[in-house]
């Protein structure tokens, strides 16, 4: 699996429902070396590692589990390299134990390697300490924070990052064209676009949409 360009710019596509949707949406995303599919965290919670290996048999390119492991991080690496990912998340807040052997058993696969700094606010106190920076920092507003007048995707942190460490920067949380344009103008690497159930409160692509051109217009945007 090739390695991601730090010059160039990715979307990333997350499934957080069940099977019956990957099976719907997957085949009409059309496949590029800058797209990424995501198993969300509730639809692994959901599936296990068959959800993993459905978008495994249906998508040629990466794969990211995101597990947001929290301990046990040699093993849940292990499964979800077998179910056939090919990146993995775990949590800012995780042990630095826990998070370096996470990064190691990545590199080890060959699995790219994405730490979560969901509910992190000064995330050089979670990377300074590590024994190497993983591939991926992700900058994350969560779900439950969508809805919370004021709450931002915090892209101050993006140069704090690269300010100390080579690692490319993900966006995720509530991501729409709009927000998309504006990570990639902070200086994002990669956005992280949720597909939605109308009537549901979360921002992203809407299942009802015309995904393949909703999926070009992201990549046209953040070009």
């Amino acid at each position: 699996m090739p390695e991601l360009d730090n010059n160039l710019r990715y979307l990333q596509i997350a499934f957080n429902y069940d099977q019956s949707l990957v099976r719907q949406v997957l085949p009409h995303i059309p496949h590029s070396d800058r797209i990424l599919i995501e198993a969300g965290t509730p639809y692994i919670k959901r599936e296990g590692m068959d959800g993993i290996r459905l978008i495994k048999r249906l998508w040629p390119g990466h794969i990211v589990a995101d597990l947001k492991v929290a301990d046990g991080a040699l093993g849940e690496v292990e499964m979800a390299h077998q179910a056939g990912a090919t990146a993995a998340t775990i949590l800012g807040t995780a042990p630095t134990e826990s998070i370096n052997l996470f990064i190691e058993r990545c590199q080890a696969l060959d699995m790219l390697s994405m730490v979560d700094l969901i509910g992190v606010d000064e995330p050089l106190d979670i990377l300074r300490p590590l024994r190497r920076a993983p591939d991926i920092a992700v900058i994350h507003r969560g779900r439950d924070e969508e809805t919370t007048r004021g709450k931002v995707i915090r892209y101050r942190q993006v140069n704090r990052i690269r300010s100390k460490f080579d690692t490319l920067i993900s966006a995720a949380g509530g991501v729409d064209l709009r927000e998309a344009r504006s990570a990639i103008f902070n200086g994002a690497n990669i956005v992280v676009a949720n597909l939605v159930h109308p009537g549901d409160d979360w921002t992203g692509i809407q299942t009802t949409e015309n995904i393949t051109e909703i999926v070009h217009q992201f990549l046209e945007t953040i070009s």
